[in-house]
């Protein structure tokens, strides 16, 4: 088994030097030692050893410059750290001040102003969000004739609509309006539904632009300031902004995003008018801030920001385990989110009916596994109920039934070709050089030994497809 950065993660990370903690006034208390020193995988293999490594290690091993975590304990943020570097050229160090990208971690915090007009009965959740659009209208077709597209709908990811996410544009690049996204006029497909809503579950960074849309029309005024004035400043998140491009003034203290292999992204980050899919600039230490005050909105102590009302249907799991914002893990106890854009990755978690949670920050595309080992590190220290490693059950698959995935595999539109070959005990997969090991976990489904993640293959009209996280991968004919 290799030592270096998981293959996988690098190949997704790729197409989407740690020092000492860099120490800062936080609250009395500190991190349990696992947290640096032995951290758990974000997976184990049945019957295998589980190995633990220091946070100095995982950071240098996966090439991950920067982290931020925060923990609330009793409702308050219990410690705060930084770890390794902000910025590689200056060496400026991570602080608990270091504003990040949310990324998608954007929406849960977003939610809260939809839902604020939901309050005030100003918008129905399942009323068509037509009747209160005015900049842009979803453009009509024969899905909508079926059903109408909701806010419940947006929130959840049952809408119906495409776009599940946004590159981003860099220093040199026209960024369009938020209207001009949700018609195309950006670096994506145009915003439009592609299912029946309600149908079923198709994650949408499209569905929140439209979101984004409504709330900016209903109360006449800029998504970024209608957030400062209604969420972010009432919860105490006064370093955060939805700011997009974050002005020069904010910049006192940024974390520049990295690519797997070191190298900056240009500019430092990325410019996301899809503000509340993907706009959020905050620190740990304040999304812990939103997760308490959810919290407390939900437990009836407070009304702050949402009633506990509503604050309870936000964190009621649907049949796919979203709530309104949110997703719900731990069979209804926890509410999480993860976030990815452009060299930046973050997770956080925290209890519905409890007062705990974990938050982490990186500046890397490496960085999904640390943040996500730093999280299920802290809920085990605490004997919390997520969350966990999860479990890869190897079985035993006959070589002949191996033979049949083995082949050439493209994707065509992004000309991307791996390598599958029969391996002792599972399959091999090559992409650009790198090698890794395939172990099968049922018929047509394998894992990849480094990182967990599963490798599906299916029979299709047009052949062989090999499925590798958002991938499709066709077999060219042999």
């Amino acid at each position: 088994m290799k030592t270096h950065r998981p293959f996988l993660i690098f190949v997704l990370a790729s197409l989407a030097a740690c020092g000492e903690p860099a120490q800062e006034p936080s609250p009395p208390g500190g991190p349990p030692p696992q947290v640096e020193s032995a951290l758990l995988p974000t997976f184990v293999i049945r019957g295998e050893p589980v190995s633990r490594t220091s946070l100095a290690d995982r950071m240098e091993a996966l090439g991950v410059p920067g982290v931020s975590v925060a923990v609330l304990l009793d409702g308050e943020i219990a410690w705060a750290r930084g770890y390794g570097l902000a910025d590689l050229e200056s060496e400026r160090p991570v602080t608990t001040r270091t504003l990040f990208q949310a990324a998608s971690i954007s929406k849960p915090v977003a939610a809260l102003a939809a839902l604020q007009l939901v309050q005030e009965g100003r918008v129905a959740l399942d009323a068509d969000v037509n009747r209160y659009l005015t900049g842009w209208r979803v453009p009509a077709n024969a899905f909508t004739e079926e059903a109408p597209v909701t806010l419940r709908g947006l929130l959840t990811h049952r809408a119906g609509l495409g776009v599940s996410g946004f590159p981003g544009y860099g220093p040199e690049e026209a960024v369009p309006d938020p209207a001009g996204v949700l018609d195309g006029r950006g670096n994506t497909d145009p915003v439009r539904v592609v299912l029946p809503p309600g149908e079923r579950w198709r994650y949408s960074g499209g569905g929140y632009t439209v979101m984004q849309q409504l709330v900016a029309d209903v109360r006449g005024a800029p998504f970024a300031e209608l957030m400062r004035r209604r969420v972010l400043d009432p919860l105490g998140m006064v370093r955060s902004t939805y700011e997009q491009p974050i002005p020069p003034q904010r910049q006192d203290d940024i974390a520049t995003g990295y690519r797997p292999d070191g190298i900056p992204v240009p500019g430092g980050w990325h410019t996301y008018p899809e503000q509340a899919a993907a706009g959020l600039w905050t620190t740990p230490s304040e999304l812990a801030l939103y997760a308490a005050e959810v919290q407390r909105a939900w437990s009836g102590d407070s009304t702050r920001v949402l009633d506990g009302v509503l604050a309870r249907e936000m964190l009621t799991p649907d049949q796919d385990d979203w709530g309104l914002g949110p997703g719900i893990s731990e069979d209804g106890r926890r509410f999480r989110h993860g976030g990815s854009n452009q060299g930046f990755r973050s997770t956080f978690s925290a209890a519905i009916d409890g007062d705990d949670g974990v938050f982490v920050m990186t500046n890397s595309d490496a960085g999904s596994p640390l943040a996500n080992e730093i999280a299920i590190t802290v809920a085990e220290a605490y004997g919390w109920s997520g969350p966990g490693p999860a479990e890869r059950i190897p079985v035993e698959l006959p070589a002949d039934v191996r033979e049949r995935y083995v082949g050439t595999y493209v994707v065509a539109e992004r000309d991307i070709e791996f390598e599958v070959e029969l391996e002792e005990r599972g399959l091999w997969l090559t992409w650009q050089g790198e090698r890794t090991v395939l172990w099968p976990s049922g018929d047509a489904t394998f894992f990849d030994v480094e990182d967990g993640r599963e490798v599906r293959f299916s029979w299709e009209p047009d052949g062989v497809e090999m499925t590798l996280g958002t991938l499709r991968a066709t077999r060219v004919p042999r």
